[in-house]
């Protein structure tokens, strides 16, 4: 049965997909993960894990853990707060963060969360119907410099979180067969665990999340959802902690993998 998908480049430099076995293995598949896939036996020859999709859109939910929430002294949202990342900021497991540079960040936070791969074409659907429309969890980092996002120039979420390399996908697409509300995340830098907590902690469940962004708005497959992250992040630490060149980030959901990233300063 194929429940972890990765997608990979090959020494000649073509790109594929592979079920990730037991052992670490990879066997490729055949098709697209909206469509039909076929699974060939072959084992993959992997130069390079990249992010298990190709997202249209990358969309995420600020606020959505009611631990997260009073750390940052904001009330409990009423509906979902939303805002987009750039698809330029996607980048797979092992690749580098790179910390801003040219347009300067020297507060740049991680934020490990839970993200959900739209699996097929829905609009208007109900939270009791919107997991059917899910192909796929994985873990995601939504990398935030917080000058940008919150100190200049008023508030500017998709400036601040869209810079390129800030959004880390991977290390594998588990296909939806969990539990989204059951799952524990954890974010470790440098191996010090800085995150822990359980998705039940979101204000709004994953099929909430679902039914609420296709509301008069239509969702395309492969598009990302960020489902927001728990307490813990570097911003609110006392004093704050800010990723520096030669750190490394890693975050990892029981049931999807563990995502690990290095981080370095972007090159002029």
């Amino acid at each position: 049965m194929l429940t972890h998908l990765i997608r990979f480049r090959d020494p000649a430099g073509r790109t594929g997909y592979a079920a990730e076995q037991p052992d670490g293995s990879a066997l490729v598949v055949t098709g697209a993960p909206s469509g039909e896939l076929t699974p060939t036996g072959e084992l993959a020859d992997i130069s390079e894990r990249l992010a298990p999709v190709e997202p249209p859109a990358v969309w995420a939910i600020g606020l959505n853990y009611r631990a997260h929430a009073e750390e940052a002294g904001l009330p409990i949202p009423q509906h979902p707060v939303v805002f987009a990342k750039g698809v330029n900021a996607v980048i797979g497991p092992g690749a580098p963060i790179l910390l801003p540079r040219a347009l300067r960040s020297d507060r740049v936070d991680y934020e490990g969360e839970l993200a959900v791969v739209i699996g097929r074409r829905c609009k208007n659907v109900s939270a009791d119907e919107a997991l059917g429309y899910v192909l796929g969890y994985t873990c995601a980092n939504d990398v935030s410099a917080r000058d940008w996002q919150i100190e200049r120039g008023g508030s500017q979420w998709s400036r601040g979180k869209s810079f390129d390399t800030f959004c880390p996908l991977g290390p594998a697409l588990a296909l939806a067969v969990l539990d989204p509300q059951a799952l524990t995340l954890r974010t470790r830098l440098g191996g010090e665990v800085m995150q822990e907590s359980s998705t039940a902690d979101m204000i709004f469940s994953v099929a909430e999340i679902v039914a609420f962004m296709s509301g008069s708005t239509t969702l395309l497959p492969g598009t990302v959802i960020l489902t927001g992250t728990p307490l813990g992040v570097g911003m609110a630490r006392t004093p704050p902690c800010w990723l520096r060149p030669g750190d490394t980030v890693s975050v990892e959901i029981d049931g999807v993998g563990i995502l690990t990233n290095p981080v370095h300063e972007e090159p002029l």
